[in-house]
Parts: structure tokens; sequence; C-alpha cells
């Protein structure tokens, strides 16, 4: 797979780095020539230019490349490197880093961003993951804000406790995907009975998540979900992409 990382900082270069472990073909660009050497990366192509700029991504052919990952730590960057790989060269799939979560709105197929991470709201999911128990928690937005990953554990005391997964009325538009039990992954089956202390990940669309949620926790009280200019910037941006 050819992938394009815009933004060689810690981020780019972390996912590059994974990236090259699993084989695939990475080209780097950024505006700074010492990012290069600074970055251990071996077996990456390297780009020194503005991505902004339509004769540098011209230059990295980015036509031919499978995925777009825009990971500076400019949101304006990466909002506009994204929109130029789905309108001027058909890139399949775009992934857009978002710095400040306030920018999170304009993540999504308007900008030509498909994928859209935010690193400050997945770190709040992942906590909120290991704590929560009997609420459903969001891990992943998908399809540009259209569906998502979701994670329930099963209080030891929840009324689908001895249910098979086939006899419970599950809202339309959310698909059991995975039961994780006793740190192992189960593939789910209808015939599969929901235990106490079991991690039930769902696929599902955003507007479904309040019916699932109402289906999971009966008790639990309704939640509101979640919610072309140029995006605020982070105050604290910190490190660069």
């Amino acid at each position: 797979m050819k992938v394009v990382i815009v933004g060689a900082g810690s981020v780019g270069s972390s996912i590059a780095r994974e990236l090259l472990a699993h084989k695939h073909e990475i080209l780097l660009i950024d505006l700074k020539p010492e990012v290069i050497g600074r970055s251990g990366l071996r077996g990456a192509r390297w780009l020194v230019g503005d991505a902004c700029e339509l004769s540098t991504l011209q230059e990295a052919k980015l036509e031919e490349a499978d995925v777009v990952v825009s990971a500076s730590g400019d949101d304006k960057v990466n909002l506009v490197v994204s929109l130029l790989a789905k309108t001027e060269f058909g890139v399949g799939r775009t992934v857009g880093r978002v710095n400040n979560p306030k920018n999170d709105w304009m993540f999504n197929d308007s900008w030509g961003v498909d994928v859209a991470v935010n690193t400050p709201q997945l770190m709040t999911a992942l906590v909120e993951e290991a704590v929560e128990i009997g609420d459903l928690v969001r891990l992943l937005t998908l399809q540009t804000g259209v569906s998502s990953l979701v994670e329930f554990t099963v209080p030891h005391d929840s009324h689908i406790i001895g249910s098979t997964v086939g006899a419970i009325d599950w809202p339309e538009d959310s698909t059991l995907v995975a039961i994780l039990r006793d740190h192992a992954p189960i593939t789910p089956s209808r015939d599969d009975v929901i235990d106490g202390g079991d991690e039930l990940f769902f696929v599902t669309t955003i507007a479904a998540e309040d019916g699932l949620r109402a289906l999971l926790s009966p008790s639990a009280h309704g939640s509101g979900s979640a919610e072309e200019e140029l995006p605020e910037q982070a105050e604290d941006d910190g490190f660069d992409g």
C-alpha cells in the first residue's frame, strides 16, 4: 500500500514507523529538511515542501497514493491537504489529524476527510472505557461522522446476562461485532450467551446510539448526541505534527 504522510513530527513519524514495519510504501512531506535526519526512519521516501501547494502534491504523485494522512500540527494544513487529495487527485482514503477539538466538526467529507483522528477525544474515550461499567462509550467516529465504534461493559447485575445474542432485539443500524471475555476476543454468533463483565463492541450509526444505550442501560438517563471557514488553532500546539 502506498501511503503519503504530511507532517513528519512526532505523530507523523510514529505513523510512518508503524506502517514501514508492516511493509507499506511511505512518502513523508514536511517543510523542514532537518526532520529527515532526526526521524530515524529507514526505508521511507521524503519530499521537502509545502503540502498546501498543488505543485508539491503533484511532485509527490499523490494520484498514485492509496491513503493520504494529514498529520501536521496545524488543522488548517490538514484540512487543505485532505481537500486537495480528494478533489484534485482522487485519493481513495484520507485520514486527518484534529489538533484542536473545537475544529472536529469540520473534519468531514465536505473537506475531503474520510477518517478524523481526534487525539484528545480518543484519550478521553479510552479513559472512560477503562472505568465506565454499564454505560455506552464511543471509542471512534467512522465514515465522516455517520457511524461509530462503541463499547459497553456488561454489569454483573445487567438484565441481558443469560440472554443469547440472537434473542436480543438490537436496534436497527447497530451491529455487535465482537465480544471481549477474559481478555480473549470472540466473534459473536446467535447462540453466544451474554455474561457479566463481557465487553461488547458495536458498529452503529450515531443516530442509533441512544437506542442502543436505552436497551443496554434501561436505567440510564438519555444523553445528548455529539454534536466554509478556517478552523481555530489549538491553544497549546506544543509539539509540531
